[in-house]
């Protein structure tokens, strides 16, 4: 479990399964994926999560607001597919619930995740992508001080004749992340 000053990110319970469902299923907040996902595809995609943190001890956790909110989507780690030109690497990547956005969540948990990541994991580097008409989830990346690697590619797993193709590679090396940190602070 990771805690912010506003948040917790955490392991997942079946309590999350039904609001991730609704989530996962709302079109504006699927708006950079192929498509939302059905019940069935969302839940088997949270227990993949909830087994890939129990098997590493890290991952995509699941986020709460203390007193406000059990559940408002996740932000985290995770190794993606290998078929990406970025690949072998670990990912930094988030998804919450419409009524979450523009508090600054996302971005405050992912410096948590950040942390994690090149303090308890001893990473050198983590990335981040998105279709490159998702200019929010690049706000974020710049907001945690990640930098475009200016390495676009066409994502292997999306339609070649669709706008969602193309994809943004954003890295932060851990030198560049210890530089964000004494910037910010």
């Amino acid at each position: 479990m990771l805690q912010t000053s506003r948040l917790i990110l955490r392991q997942w319970t079946d309590h999350d399964l039904v609001q991730f469902a609704q989530l996962n299923a709302d079109p504006e907040v699927m708006q950079y994926f192929p498509a939302p996902l059905s019940g069935a595809e969302s839940n088997a995609f949270a227990n993949t999560i909830r087994s890939l943190i129990e098997q590493r001890g890290w991952g995509l956790w699941a986020v709460e607001v203390p007193g406000q909110a059990a559940f408002i989507g996740f932000v985290g780690l995770h190794i993606p597919a290998n078929d990406l030109p970025c690949s072998p690497c670990v990912e930094i990547g988030w998804r919450l619930a419409k009524a979450h956005w523009g508090r600054g969540y996302a971005s405050e948990a992912a410096e948590a995740a950040l942390a994690y990541a090149f303090g308890e994991l001893g990473l050198d580097e983590v990335v981040s992508f998105t279709a490159v008409i998702n200019k929010p989830s690049e706000a974020v990346m710049r907001k945690i001080g990640m930098a475009n690697a200016q390495q676009n590619f066409a994502h292997p797993r999306v339609e070649v004749d669709s706008p969602l193709r193309e994809h943004v590679l954003y890295k932060i090396h851990r030198k560049e992340w210890e530089l964000h940190l004494d910037s910010s602070a």
